[in-house]
């Protein structure tokens, strides 16, 4: 039976006038009593959002230390304030914003894909705030092994982020993926920015960004393709 089954039953019930039949109260919660199971609630939201900022800081960081930090080291004490407090900041964000979304009933202050540009906008900013090196060499090459690193390290972060929350439900598949896909191309980002040694300004705006922008976008594809097999499957 899927949504719009249901809506048209609801829609065609008559009204029932006076008290129901004790008899049959009585019925449906002895058939309903049987099934059912205590349910453990869910940590603080404060938890969980702690939680999804750990398992990306624990993904960018083993990953850069499996092939070195040299962007970290190549970086002035300026450019690793900025860039990992800023990383922190929309790392912190996105988590929050995710938790909020498989919490049914939970406040969000701003829409994911609101955020998302916002995040995009902020991190690219930041690049070319921080990183003033004009030049550009092979730049798609390059480019293109950055973007994908990064991806590679986003799809281990979104799928753990998930894992986290496994026990929340998103009322939006869509617009969770999108979250866990920007939260995991964030922690892509963040592997990039400890072991990327190239601080070209067009290489970090372009490339290191597009990591949490297509990340993103696959996590909302995904999002969408399990709803309709669960709309299917209903």
């Amino acid at each position: 039976m899927n949504d719009k089954e249901i809506d048209g039953i609801l829609k065609n019930a008559k009204a029932v006038t006076g008290d129901p039949d004790p008899e049959v109260l009585r019925r449906i919660a002895d058939s309903i009593v049987p099934s059912l199971r205590p349910v453990r609630p869910l940590p603080p939201a404060w938890r969980m959002t702690g939680a999804l900022i750990a398992v990306c800081a624990a993904v960018s960081l083993a990953g850069a230390l499996r092939v070195g930090l040299v962007g970290f080291d190549k970086m002035d004490l300026a450019q690793r304030v900025a860039v990992f407090s800023g990383l922190a900041i929309l790392v912190w964000a996105a988590a929050r914003a995710m938790v909020a979304e498989m919490i049914p009933g939970s406040r969000r202050t701003v829409a994911p894909v609101v955020l998302l540009a916002m995040s995009c906008v902020a991190l690219a900013g930041l690049f070319a705030l921080m990183f003033h090196d004009s030049s550009i060499e092979n730049f798609v090459s390059i480019g293109l092994n950055c973007l994908l690193t990064g991806l590679l390290h986003a799809v281990p972060a979104a799928l753990l982020s998930w894992l986290v929350l496994r026990r929340g439900f998103a009322m939006n598949a869509v617009a969770a993926g999108l979250l866990a896909g920007m939260l995991g191309g964030l922690a892509g980002v963040g592997m990039l920015e400890l072991h990327c040694p190239n601080f070209e300004t067009a290489h970090l705006v372009v490339w290191h960004t597009a990591v949490v922008l297509l990340s993103a976008v696959l996590g909302a594809v995904t999002g969408l393709v399990a709803r309709r097999l669960a709309r299917t499957i209903a």
